[in-house]
């Protein structure tokens, strides 16, 4: 196998049945591991030794791959089930009961001139087999149109594709931390959540106080290497030259705290309760430092929006690309289909038009006073298509909502402050009607491309939340 990077690792597992023939085994040993190589993904397949054609039929043989997998635990991200013939689904039971991944299903199509018995799959029945059985244990798996696919065929690269960000995202959530930095701010109960529900579905808030990270801000030396390291990285992200030169240095004394914290609870994501006390005690708005940190993929949302990290960091995790935590803010003059969305300042530089201009927090400052919030990007997002999502807890579930729809190149007017862009997605109203009445946040996550399809698998099926689809009538 190529030492490369992968875009994710696969166990191989084929299945048998021993009245079919099993010399198809064979070539879909040689054949599956050469495409997914191609495709750039790594793969790790038992010994053909280990079991009569390097397959898997019986009972016996399933126990002895579950065995062979438990010894590479954590070095695989999903497993692709193949059935060169019909496949036998109780050893196929076996040996994946307790695989802890997901589990893709691909069946090999039979040619209309080789029918007889020496030759003939039967995979299209066997696969139905396998199905049926994997239902009755309880076993998820994932299952893609036409129902038979060669790994040599166009489709395949987009099933894999498709896969591969299933498992991603499950894999990513499992254990995931979050940090919440900050109580939440008194009048903003849109953003209330359920600690205890996250915790159920495996997902673990560490709150801090904004006391101790003000207090740790001021104890961090400008000698220090993280201090430089920081201060050079926010100066690169942004033109700070109309920001007095006491917010970039307090901003990198921020940045360096948040990294201890992220580093020693070992979180995937942030929630920062940006205002009003940065302002107030520290003179910065954090937007920047944020989107430091969404730009190494630690997604940071605004206003201890909890709810949001999590939907960013799964966006995230299906796209493997940048996320932006943003508000659903204006409607786009007449056009039922756009608006604006919005936030004021903390969108990485890889999902904007350009470098951002530092500029003082100008919504704020009409309450805490000017030049004292310091540290909003101001710029406008790329054109791009895009998926959206957001999560909000009740009364014990975890619902999200996941659309797609495009950024486009839309003008904003001049005078519009932070960070926006204009958003077309298909029947808008109704997904702002199903936001509204579902309860959930003013918020919304995005990301680049559309992943809706392995988001709303990976997020409904695998794991177990509550998902809609609010551009679709039925939802």
């Amino acid at each position: 196998m190529s030492n490369k990077p992968v875009k994710a690792t696969f166990a191989l597992f084929f299945g048998n049945r021993g009245f079919f023939p099993a010399s198809l085994m064979a070539s879909a040993r040689k054949e599956l591991p050469r495409i997914l190589e191609k495709n750039g993904y790594g793969w790790l397949m038992m010994d053909e030794s280990a079991t009569r054609h390097g397959a898997v039929e019986t009972p016996a043989e399933g126990e002895k791959y579950a065995r062979w997998l438990k010894t590479h635990e954590g070095k695989y991200d999903g497993v692709i089930l193949s059935l060169p013939n019909f496949g036998d689904e109780t050893g196929a039971v076996s040996a994946l009961k307790d695989c802890g991944t997901p589990i893709l299903i691909q069946a090999y199509p039979d040619e209309l001139d080789k029918m007889a018995p020496a030759v003939r799959r039967d995979s299209f029945c066997g696969k139905f087999s396998i199905m049926d059985v994997f239902c009755q244990y309880g076993l998820k798996f994932s299952a893609m149109p036409p129902h038979t696919l060669a790994p040599s065929s166009k489709g395949f690269a987009a099933q894999i594709d498709h896969f591969m960000r299933v498992c991603r995202v499950v894999r990513g959530m499992h254990g995931l931390v979050v940090g919440a930095v900050g109580a939440r701010t008194s009048a903003f109960k849109t953003v209330r959540f359920d600690e205890l529900a996250l915790q159920r579905h495996g997902i673990t808030i560490e709150t801090f106080d904004l006391s101790d990270i003000f207090a740790r801000v001021k104890s961090v030396s400008p000698a220090a290497s993280a201090y430089k390291e920081k201060a050079h990285r926010l100066k690169g992200m942004s033109d700070w030259s109309h920001a007095p030169a006491a917010a970039l240095e307090t901003a990198a004394r921020l940045g360096v705290v948040l990294d201890q914290i992220v580093t020693e609870y070992k979180m995937g994501a942030l929630a920062v309760r940006c205002w009003v006390e940065m302002q107030q005690q520290l003179h910065i708005s954090p937007c920047t430092v944020m989107s430091e940190f969404t730009e190494r993929k630690i997604p940071a949302a605004c206003e201890v929006d909890v709810g949001n990290a999590i939907a960013m960091y799964a966006l995230g995790c299906a796209s493997d690309d940048l996320t932006a935590c943003l508000d659903w803010n204006n409607n786009y003059g007449d056009e039922e289909d756009k608006c604006i969305l919005f936030h004021c300042g903390p969108v990485p530089p890889g999902l904007m038009t350009g470098k951002g201009r530092i500029s003082d927090h100008l919504i704020i400052c009409n309450s805490v006073g000017k030049e004292k919030g310091y540290g909003c990007n101001v710029g406008r997002i790329a054109p791009m298509p895009m998926t959206f999502s957001s999560l909000a807890t009740d009364a014990g579930k975890l619902k999200f909502y996941v659309g797609e729809g495009r950024f486009t190149k839309d003008p904003i007017p001049k005078e519009f402050f932070g960070c926006a862009g204009v958003a077309e997605i298909p029947d808008l109203q109704q997904v702002l009607l199903h936001v509204g009445r579902e309860g959930h946040r003013h918020h919304t996550s995005i990301t680049r491309g559309h992943v809706m399809g392995p988001v709303t698998e990976a997020l409904q099926y695998y794991l177990g939340y509550e998902v809609s689809v609010p551009q679709c009538e039925c939802c």
